[in-house]
């Protein structure tokens, strides 16, 4: 499969704290990425060096094949690389509407009103006052409506319940397929991510302690 995008080297942190140790991704296009770990361990990060919020000190971020590890986070969000954060990530006094309007770019969101039809009731409320889930799945809309080559989501199923998260993987699923996007999901849980990932990548304290398909991986490997 062709690399999407890719960590070459890559070490980052906040301050005087170095959190990725020399890490090395690659994440296919048409393939969902899975990144596990204890807490910590530095997947939250790594999504935040590949949306460009968080620079590498030292390593390359390449996206097929070009280097893009100088580019703003606005230049590749305008490229087509999508992070979903795991603090939503909505427009709080927006209403739901115009929330589903900027998030997708102005593009019609039937696709994510299909997918999530609670907001479809909702669309004049202020995404502030959704609850967690709901709120979740207004942040996760964006996905759904917004042409994007890489999607990057942190913690997936926080806020939402068992049967919303099978939705919400089901239609990443769809969308490898059926656009040849790059899905990488940082997750707690595994049971959803490892029936659907391609690749699993486990880290522990900065570093990838593992690398490979989900029937390979081991308790050991996670613990």
């Amino acid at each position: 499969m062709t690399a999407a995008l890719e960590l070459v080297g890559a070490s980052a942190g906040y301050g005087s704290v170095e959190v990725l140790h020399d890490v090395d991704m690659t994440f296919p296009a048409g393939a969902i990425v899975a990144l596990v770990g204890r807490n910590g361990a530095g997947k939250s990060t790594v999504l935040r060096c590949l949306a460009g919020l968080v620079p590498v000190r030292t390593g390359q971020i390449r996206r097929d094949g070009r280097d893009i590890t100088g580019t703003s986070a606005q230049r590749r969000a305008s490229s087509g690389i999508i992070l979903i954060p795991d603090e939503r990530g909505t427009f709080a006094e927006l209403t739901v509407a115009e929330n589903l309007d900027i998030l997708g770019g102005g593009n019609a969101p039937d696709a994510a009103l299909e997918l999530f039809p609670e907001l479809a009731g909702r669309l004049a409320q202020e995404a502030g006052t959704l609850s967690g889930g709901e709120q979740q799945m207004l942040a996760l809309s964006r996905v759904f409506i917004r042409p994007a080559g890489v999607v990057l989501v942190d913690e997936l199923s926080r806020g939402l319940s068992p049967a919303v998260t099978a939705r919400c993987y089901a239609a990443l699923a769809a969308l490898r397929v059926d656009t040849g996007r790059a899905v990488v999901v940082v997750e707690q849980y595994l049971h959803d991510v490892m029936r659907l990932a391609d690749i699993v990548y486990v880290m522990a304290r900065g570093r990838v302690v593992f690398v490979g398909e989900p029937g390979e991986l081991t308790a050991e490997h996670v613990s």
